[in-house]
């Protein structure tokens, strides 16, 4: 018996989302008195791998071809299936982005196993397994039972943490009964995104809505993103403009952030914005409209014009570190 956490294979290197999973599942095979074990797919240097130990990995299952350097969906459903199944699975944990998405319903339907998306908390019972997930846009909680004897759950990131339990971390290749060959599904392009500080990992956030009036305005943002570290990103309506990339769309069908500080920059406030913003430590909201619904949800507020009020937070920032 076993827990297994997919890890996913940032370009050879780990991210602190797959911490967050690997702590998570280690501190479930904590509770069910059994090993957690991880899989990586693709081109990994074993140093980087073994660091999962000091989240309490006890042994990483290894796929090192540089097939797997991209992700198709079918083909790592069957690995992880495989490794399932060898390694005697109880349950499977994945992080609830886009590749855990790709992965774990397909995985679901092929072993017959009960699947439970976006888990905020540790199971509240192993026998029988109930575990919390938010809904509603994380306006309430439910508790979900699975039934079936592999189960699998996928975990929102940025709501568990990280939980150091150092454990030294067996890394053994794996060697997969699959066909490269098949032609059903295949990668024609790949197009990478250039990004400075991962939105998922940022502990600081700052982001602007259609409040900013055209994306030639963008440029006092980023400059006070850049005094503070932080990250960049915006509102479903500028990315469907074309203002910023989609990769910078925060909110319930964008990313689900939850960083330590959260500037929200002329964004109104819709429901859907602040489902993917309300675990967020801190939120300061600057709008000139004084009744916009963001002030309901910001721990800070400040009226006025962003062109104004955006320089100056600049320069405070820059005398703070002494600049």
């Amino acid at each position: 018996m076993a827990v297994l956490v997919y890890i996913q294979n940032f370009g050879g290197k780990l991210k602190k989302q797959n911490f967050e999973v690997a702590s998570y599942a280690s501190k479930v095979a904590e509770s069910m008195h059994c090993p957690a074990i991880a899989v990586v797919m693709g081109t990994m240097e074993d140093s980087e791998i073994e660091r999962l130990g000091n989240y309490g990995i006890s042994k990483t299952l290894r796929i090192a071809d540089k097939v797997y350097n991209t992700l198709i969906n079918k083909l790592f459903t069957r690995v992880v299936q495989q490794v399932v199944v060898q390694e005697n699975v109880t349950i499977v944990v994945f992080p609830d982005n886009n590749e855990g998405k790709a992965i774990a319903p397909r995985l679901s339907v092929r072993l017959n196993a009960g699947f439970v998306s976006g888990v905020v908390s540790l199971p509240l019972s192993v026998e029988p397994f109930i575990i919390s997930k938010r809904v509603f846009s994380g306006k309430a909680l439910a508790q979900v039972r699975i039934n079936s004897p592999l189960k699998i759950v996928s975990l929102a990131i940025n709501s568990f943490g990280l939980h150091e339990a150092k454990t030294p971390n067996r890394i053994v290749s794996f060697e997969p009964e699959v066909s490269l060959n098949d032609d059903s599904s295949r990668v024609v392009d790949r197009k990478m995104h250039a990004e400075g500080i991962s939105l998922l990992d940022a502990d600081k956030v700052v982001s602007g809505g259609r409040g900013m009036k055209g994306p030639e305005n963008w440029k006092p943002l980023e400059e006070l993103a850049k005094v503070m570290g932080a990250a960049t990103a915006c509102s479903r309506p500028v990315s469907d403009a074309g203002w910023r990339s989609h990769e910078e769309h925060v909110g319930q069908t964008g990313k689900i952030i939850a960083p330590n500080l959260y500037i929200a920059v002329g964004i109104s406030g819709a429901t859907q914005h602040v489902a993917g913003i309300s675990r967020s430590k801190c939120i300061v909201a600057i709008n000139n409209d004084a009744d916009a619904p963001i002030f309901e949800v910001a721990d800070y507020g400040v009226i006025g014009d962003a062109a104004q009020i955006l320089p100056k937070l600049t320069e405070a920032f820059k005398a703070f570190k002494g600049e």
